[in-house]
């Protein structure tokens, strides 16, 4: 019978809400797509600087939920707070202007601009030209773009890409390296969260690897808290320090990565029961 890997390091055992100050909280979400319940009753919290994985079997609503946290869907039922405040009703880009960023498990970026551009995009919630600026385009504003500019080099080679490549077309780059252009645009709004969906999806062994490394990096090194969508298994149990699990839209476990691999609920849900 297939087996879930096992963990790395096991965190502290407790399964209940975390102690730590948390930087977003979902209070019992519900979604509801006509008469399909997609997410039903789900409550969840991130403590900050950490990283956390909501894992799942396909359909159980962990996509739903990130569209939730960053204001593409709107919740039926239920509130999402984030660093304090109520984002439930929030259009995504003042989600964003608050913090939070993400990434998509089918890559999005702009393919008829370069990588750098792309980058300066992510940036856009930061900038304070706005159309008047944009169209007489004062000594304060080609100041600010030239800013722009350099960061968004500057995060490009944070996250890996070479030099050569930030001029190229986006759609010219390597898979692995649009993965890596589509996260510094989302790291270019200086998010306090970022939010992974399948970022090793489509990469072998070796380049999952570098990633799980990276996303501790982002981490430590820019005191960011990290909340990862994954299928790769040995990624989830690696990477993460706690682990919540959906299966139909419902909540079935969560805990430490050694606390999750064990349950009964999620062994069934991935492997089905015996007999």
């Amino acid at each position: 019978m297939t087996t879930l890997p096992a963990a790395n390091e096991p965190a502290p055992n407790d399964t209940e809400a975390p102690a730590e100050p948390v930087i977003l909280r979902a209070e019992r979400i519900t979604k509801r797509f006509g008469g399909l319940l997609a997410v039903d009753d789900v409550s969840f919290g991130i403590p900050e600087r950490t990283i956390v994985s909501l894992i799942g079997p396909n359909g159980a609503g962990k996509t739903t939920y990130f569209n939730m946290l960053t204001g593409l869907y709107r919740p039926t039922e239920g509130r999402i707070l984030f660093d304090g405040r109520d984002i439930t009703r929030s259009r995504p880009d003042v989600i964003t202007a608050r913090g939070v960023a993400r990434t998509f498990q089918n890559i999005r970026l702009f393919g008829a601009l370069t990588a750098i551009e792309n980058v300066m995009i992510g940036h856009h919630a930061r900038m304070r030209a706005g159309v008047f600026g944009a169209v007489l385009r004062p000594p304060w504003v080609r100041r600010e773009e030239k800013e722009t500019r350099e960061r968004a080099r500057d995060l490009l080679k944070y996250v890996g890409v070479k030099e050569r490549d930030h001029d190229r077309l986006a759609t010219q780059l390597a898979y692995g390296d649009q993965r890596r252009v589509e996260i510094a645009r989302a790291l270019a709004s200086s998010p306090k969260l970022l939010l992974l969906d399948e970022p090793t999806a489509g990469m072998n062994p070796q380049e999952s690897a570098v990633l799980t490394d990276f996303m501790r990096a982002l981490r430590d090194d820019l005191k960011l808290t990290i909340l990862l969508i994954e299928h790769d298994m040995k990624v989830v149990m690696g990477v993460s320090e706690r682990i919540t699990v959906l299966d139909h839209g419902r909540k079935i476990a969560e805990g430490d990565p050694a606390e999750v691999r064990a349950n009964p609920a999620v062994i069934e849900a991935y492997l089905g029961k015996e007999g």
